[in-house]
């Protein structure tokens, strides 16, 4: 199965590198990635994206890239909506061209996170800033130009690679007794290597297996739900088990810590449909965040 991935330096990118390079399971089979980035394929440029993934010769294809900065996105408005939006639509309309499966990842930024119970992919959407709005765009745009698309809503990615949550809390950890984190926004921890690994399975079976069921939206996120807070004392738990100092949590409301874009409150997923239907479902966010930390810091604990 060979995969062309847009993007080469993302953290779920760098987790399918990884694990098709060190794993080859039954399931999924011999695997390769092409990992296609700028300036062979530009997102903004529909042209660049149709010839890159047409000389990919691939028999998947995985749009992980995008435009992620959050805040920035307040006063970057068009770009993020060329590359979220118009960008999803390039990718989506080569697939259709050479009829070959999609899977398009997006976000829980597509919610307003008022719902009191785990989104469900028929929930309706009301993204509450840019970001949420372009990637919704994306979803439609893919949706509308590739009936063969699945796409897979996911969110709180953290690795081994990159910038996200994990690596600064512990880079925080180094200098500080004490660091305050945003308690009254709850989510689902997903570690990206088990999105990389859930990927895999779900791009073999889109390759081997055209019922219609097996496109469409699904959520995508690890098992267990929790705040950031509760994400941060995790961390530092498990870091204080490779001999770091303790490290204090002090649980912040998101008023406390302002920042351009507003945040769902309830970023939780409900991922019911993507076991049911794909017979997919992504480990306990406590033991991947274990595992994720240990990498980090010095290896597995044994």
């Amino acid at each position: 199965m060979r995969i062309a991935v847009t993007g080469t330096q993302g953290q779920i990118v760098s987790c399918l590198r990884e694990r098709v390079s060190c794993l080859r399971d039954r399931a999924t089979g011999e695997a390769e990635i092409v990992a296609l980035g700028r300036p062979l394929l530009d997102l903004s440029d529909r042209e660049s994206v149709r010839a890159a993934l047409r000389e990919a010769r691939c028999d998947v294809i995985v749009n992980a890239a995008a435009y992620t900065a959050v805040d920035k996105a307040e006063q970057e408005e068009a770009l993020a909506m060329r590359v979220n939006g118009e960008g999803a639509g390039h990718v989506a309309e080569a697939a259709a061209e050479l009829g070959v499966p999609l899977i398009h990842f997006s976000t829980d930024y597509v919610f307003d996170g008022t719902a009191t119970r785990p989104y469900r992919e028929d929930d309706a959407t009301a993204p509450l800033g840019v970001y949420g709005h372009s990637k919704l765009e994306g979803e439609r745009r893919v949706a509308a130009l590739c009936p063969n698309a699945t796409i897979l809503r996911t969110a709180w990615v953290y690795s081994p690679f990159g910038s996200n949550f994990v690596r600064t809390m512990l880079r925080l950890g180094e200098t500080r007794e004490e660091v305050g984190v945003v308690a009254d926004q709850l989510g689902n921890p997903t570690s990206a290597l088990d999105i990389a690994d859930a990927t895999l399975l779900v791009a073999a079976r889109l390759c081997r297996d055209d019922a219609p069921e097996l496109r469409g939206t699904f959520h995508m996120t690890g098992a267990g739900e929790a705040s950031w807070a509760d994400v941060a004392e995790a961390i530092f738990a498990r870091a204080t088990e490779h001999g770091r100092a303790p490290v204090r949590v002090r649980r912040i409301t998101t008023a406390d810590y302002p920042t351009p874009a507003r945040r769902p409150a309830n970023s939780r997923l409900d991922n019911a449909k993507l076991s049911r239907v794909h017979g997919v479902a992504l480990p306990d966010w406590r033991a991947s965040l274990a595992y994720c930390v240990d990498r980090l810091l010095a290896g597995p604990i044994h």
